[in-house]
């Protein structure tokens, strides 16, 4: 890599490294792993930064490099080690104040999101938590505009029927603002 490639790969990375840990930590549910996923991205990134064609547009290429390297770390590492279980965690009792009410509905959003599969996830975090459009968020994850919207569907379902569940602090009207319209 010459010095202006350098150059350039270092303002991009100072730039956008904020908003794409975002999305890592989104996908992989643990700020240390999307760390380490983020990290990743950017070092393969950083190899083929001098033969990136579009370069305007180097994000979606980390926004794909992450969520690849998210299906292939789930793919390799945690295949089996999750134990679904047919009870939900105890609730809090109703007795939570407003900011630890806040962050147990935050858990269960998360939580929700965490059960969800990959692309799904993937799609509910690039159009809700990134304000992504559709053609945007299929170039992305390499797939159709109707496959996003079928994805979309599917998974606004599975979370709606998953914090129904959750009971009334998960699907409180004070959630789905909090959270950028995750369940509406």
């Amino acid at each position: 890599m010459n010095a202006d490639d350098e150059r350039e790969f270092r303002e991009f990375v100072a730039a956008r490294s904020r908003s794409l840990l975002h999305t890592a930590y989104l996908l992989t549910g643990d700020w240390e792993q999307g760390r380490d996923l983020l990290q990743g991205a950017l070092a393969s990134t950083a190899r083929r930064w001098p033969k990136l064609r579009d370069r305007q547009q180097p994000e979606n290429y980390v926004r794909r490099a992450i969520y690849h390297a998210h299906v292939d770390r789930f793919r390799l590492l945690s295949w089996g080690r999750e134990m679904l279980t047919a009870t939900l965690p105890d609730q809090p009792s109703a007795q939570v104040t407003d900011w630890a009410d806040t962050v147990v509905q935050r858990q269960d959003i998360m939580a929700a999101l965490r059960r969800l599969p990959k692309r799904q996830r993937a799609v509910i975090v690039l159009r809700y938590f990134e304000d992504r459009p559709d053609n945007e968020i299929a170039a992305i994850l390499g797939v159709a505009q109707g496959t996003v919207r079928s994805q979309t569907h599917k998974a606004l379902a599975s979370l709606r029927a998953t914090l129904t569940e959750a009971g009334p602090s998960a699907a409180s009207p004070s959630t789905a603002s909090q959270g950028r319209g995750v369940i509406a």
